[in-house]
């Protein structure tokens, strides 16, 4: 029975909605299981009922008109009024069910989200949850995605409602070997004659950006290794190739054990946001909400908890051995 009441009116403005925020007809398709040609005679038949038109279309790209711009925010207000009514009657505003789609940054949540996706699970056992990794900033509504977890300087303009949880940054580390063999940079330019191992992703940039909470300065490292994973750059700095700058807690347990050591612990890179990235302003269902009340519980605990950590694994240190020129210097 509820098969047949999805195909009307409602079920076409859904379809409208998803083709405008997915930006395509088959992304649309593929996130409510059904063909492009369905997705496309839905929305045909909504212009035919407005006698307007709500997209603009040729073989090649898609653009929404204003009256259709106009229309899918009502959509979007209509249908979500519709989700909260049914979620109320059924309730599923009470109790977490269904299945919930998480997407977080690799290192990031190997080290912070998966236990809570333990705990949530243990918690919420009419739950299922679908969790994936990825580097870069995901498109909530084509991949169907609930709740991501996101580090960056700054937010992408886009339509999704984020809510700040904490703050990461990068510290500067090296092997003890690699320290006795080079030398001890004490100062920004020292860092020149050194190899510096690079990580490049969505949430670094190319040069490395240091602070010391009173100036700020740009370096352009150079060294034998860039990589996209922190895991890739932390195990060759713990092989001694070179210093890396890496997010603290990438390294954490590395520079508590004295595998790696805090190099210029004055400086380190400006704050990194961590978010938590939501498709939707309102009438979340039980089983985000949930979510969502556990990430702002335990993340922030668990951010600080390692900050203090890094902060703790700094020894005092006595002159710093700099690299001379040509002798000591590091093999690029």
């Amino acid at each position: 029975m509820r098969k047949n009441l999805d195909y009307g009116v409602l079920h076409a403005m859904t379809a409208f909605v998803r083709v405008v925020d997915a930006g395509s007809f088959t992304a649309a398709a593929e996130h409510m299981e059904l063909t492009t040609a369905q997705i496309s005679r839905l929305v045909a038949g909504l212009e035919n009922r407005l006698q307007t038109k709500l997209l603009q279309r040729t073989t090649r790209r898609m653009s929404v008109t204003t009256a259709g711009e106009r229309y899918a925010e009502q959509c979007r207000t209509i249908l979500e009024l519709v989700a909260e009514a049914e979620s109320e009657a059924s309730g599923a505003h009470i109790q977490p069910t269904g299945r919930l789609k998480v997407l977080c940054m690799a290192s990031f949540g190997d080290r912070y989200v998966a236990p809570l996706v333990e705990k949530y699970c243990a918690m919420y056992p009419k739950v299922s949850v679908e969790y994936s990794a990825s580097q870069y900033v995901p498109d909530l509504l084509a991949e169907g995605v609930d709740v991501s977890v996101y580090l960056t300087h700054r937010l992408p303009d886009s339509s999704m409602v984020a809510q700040r949880l904490g703050s990461v940054h990068g510290v500067l580390c090296a092997t003890p070997g690699y320290l006795a063999r080079h030398g001890t940079p004490g100062n920004i330019d020292d860092l020149a004659s050194h190899a510096c191992l690079r990580l490049v992703n969505p949430s670094t940039t190319l040069d490395w950006e240091l602070t010391d909470g009173k100036s700020r300065h740009s370096f352009q490292p150079e060294g034998p290794l860039v990589g996209d994973r922190p895991e890739v750059v932390r195990r060759a700095a713990c092989g001694g190739l070179g210093i890396a700058l890496l997010p603290a807690f990438v390294v954490v347990d590395e520079l508590r054990s004295g595998e790696l050591v805090h190099v210029m612990p004055q400086w380190r890179s400006p704050e990194v946001g961590v978010y938590v990235l939501m498709p939707s302003r309102k009438f979340l269902e039980a089983k985000t909400r949930a979510w969502i009340e556990l990430l702002k519980a335990e993340l922030p605990i668990a951010l600080e908890r390692d900050a203090m950590a890094v902060d703790a694994a700094v020894k005092p240190a006595g002159k710093p051995k700099r690299s001379r020129s040509g002798r000591g210097k590091a093999t690029r």
